[in-house]
């Protein structure tokens, strides 16, 4: 009998630190949200920069990684003649990130003989939808305004 009561307050211990490591994990652990930008339409672009500031508000700047990908049209948002230029160099100095598709930049280029002018606190990806892929394979929740 006493062996069973060892057992059973060996395995109980176990548990209940296993338990409260992974509730010090969780508090730990940041919001992680994505949010796309493939359209060139001013208001769709602004409520996804609302989107971002009103989560970095409502949970706190230290508590959530905000990234917006803007690819295909939605690059307009991340270039010098954006109308939203300002507003996105500011929240990238908030520590939201702005991710700009490598694929679009590229095609502009060729079109163009020219390459786009990302605003500072911009950083190139590869390709758009393959960062919105690893995002999520990382537990980022998608937003897509």
């Amino acid at each position: 009998m006493k062996t069973i009561n060892h057992s059973l307050m060996a395995l109980l211990l176990c548990f209940g630190l296993f338990s409260a490591q992974i509730l010090l994990a969780a508090e730990d652990s940041p919001h992680k949200v994505v949010i796309q930008v493939s359209t060139d339409d001013p208001q769709t672009q602004k409520t996804a920069l609302n989107n971002a500031v009103n989560l970095q508000k409502a949970l706190g700047q230290d508590n959530v990684e905000i990234e917006v990908v803007a690819y295909g049209p939605g690059l307009s948002l991340l270039t010098s003649n954006s109308s939203q230029g300002k507003r996105v160099t500011s929240l990238a100095m908030q520590d939201i990130k702005f991710s700009a598709c490598g694929n679009t930049i590229r095609g502009i280029e060729r079109k163009t003989g020219k390459k786009p002018e990302l605003l500072e606190g911009v950083t190139m990806v590869e390709a758009g939808v393959l960062r919105l892929v690893e995002l999520h394979e990382q537990g980022y929740t998608y937003v897509r305004p």
